[in-house]
């Protein structure tokens, strides 16, 4: 192997070994190539969504991403997934696209794996004419992907898979709202839901940027992981399909006294102030998008493919993945319990209990993989506080 100029290690991941450099501590952002190892998971899931997305499509596809560093991803792409034509992958930082060259020849792929080094978006502007396209593009940048959106869009084929991570979490759950309305076109809150909120206001974001160039977005798996959110989404040509994705876009109300919420759909929906359960003011999100974030059949497709491989966190993603699949047609937004709990100065109950009680009284309710105590439910927040406390005093035993 040639030298890099910089220390560097052979690691394993998934079917790839791959060189990366020493990090020794330091923050992934510091280090002269990025790498961040705690992303694996994400790669991992990303392999697993791209490996039933080609099975969907029933034919060889191209890949990208303009935002390779290492090229772990890629490389692991060109390994771990049938049916791949070609991957193409890219960074700005040319001591990257080396590194992400190197991995390319040091796991036979070098023939597989197309590296370049360019801007991103210019990257992918190169690649925006009719039969250019990608048929999945994939962007895990450090911060923002909002700056990408327009030329990830013109890159992707109609039919074709567009999947973002976001790791600026504190502009997108509401600490810093100015910076997600800059970046992304909506407010967030600061809610004990605000992951999923955040995976909406970055859904929302993309379907505003599609419908200008009149494609239609579509879900199909998300999840939100550490310290970053991650979507799947499938692209449609043709301004009838960007319509529609439009029509799912909307508001959610919230109430910080007593955890009520109700969405507004439309754009421009006008939203309640006024709190119909305790008449304290509602505060808005939004517009973000109010559709599915996942999809059933997807979710299956992934655990399908989970079960014919192996991988270092195999009973992590197969815990999401099941949980992802049975919240797929749950109502927006979830209850967490502890927060519940606090409010009111009420022992916390089992979230199995409560959703138990929930069902038994005719009511939509499953966990949610956002929030290991939280839940989904089509109850009134009155109802979830009284039976929530009534659980926790064993009236129900």
């Amino acid at each position: 192997m040639a030298e890099p100029g910089f220390p560097v290690e052979l690691v394993n991941e998934g079917r790839a070994r791959v060189w990366i450099p020493k990090h020794e501590d330091a923050v992934p952002s510091k280090l002269p190539v990025f790498f961040n190892p705690i992303m694996e998971l994400n790669r991992d899931f990303a392999v697993l969504a791209l490996q039933a997305f080609q099975r969907m499509i029933g034919r060889d596809a191209n890949v990208c991403e303009p935002l390779a560093g290492c090229g772990v991803r890629g490389v692991r792409f060109a390994l771990e997934v049938e049916g791949i034509g070609q991957v193409w992958l890219n960074d700005i930082n040319k001591r990257a696209a080396e590194v992400a060259s190197l991995n390319a020849k040091e796991n036979g792929m070098k023939r597989h794996v197309s590296v370049e080094n360019s801007d991103a978006n210019l990257f992918l502007s190169r690649y925006a004419a009719p039969r250019k396209r990608f048929d999945y593009v994939d962007v895990d940048p450090f911060g923002s992907p909002a700056i990408y959106l327009d030329s990830v869009v013109r890159a992707v084929r109609d039919g074709g898979m567009i999947a973002l991570t976001a790791t600026d979490m504190a502009p997108l759950c509401g600490v810093h709202s100015r910076a997600c309305v800059r970046k992304y076109g909506g407010k967030p809150l600061r809610t004990e839901y605000c992951h999923e909120l955040a995976v909406r206001l970055l859904a929302g974001s993309l379907v505003s940027t599609a419908a200008k160039h009149e494609v239609g977005i579509r879900m199909v798996f998300c999840h939100s992981t550490d310290h970053y959110i991650r979507l799947y989404t499938v692209s449609s040509y043709g301004a009838k399909k960007a319509d529609n994705s439009i029509r799912e876009m909307g508001y959610v109300s919230h109430c910080f006294n007593c955890f009520h919420r109700e969405i507004a759909s439309g754009l421009f929906a006008a939203p309640k102030r006024e709190c119909p359960e305790c008449s304290s003011r509602l505060t808005t999100a939004g517009p973000l998008w109010l559709g599915r974030i996942l999809d059933r059949d997807f979710c299956q497709r992934m655990q399908t493919e989970l079960n014919r491989r192996k991988l270092r966190q195999e009973k992590r993603i197969s815990k999401m993945l099941f949980l992802a699949e049975n919240e797929s047609n749950a109502p927006t937004t979830y209850y967490v319990i502890d927060k519940i709990c606090d409010k009111y100065a009420l022992p916390a109950p089992s979230t199995r209990s409560v959703i138990k009680q929930l069902q038994k009284e005719g009511y939509i309710a499953t966990p949610t993989h956002f929030n290991r105590r939280g839940i989904r439910a089509n109850a009134p927040a009155r109802l979830m506080r009284e039976i929530i406390e009534k659980t926790a005093r064993g009236v129900y035993a």
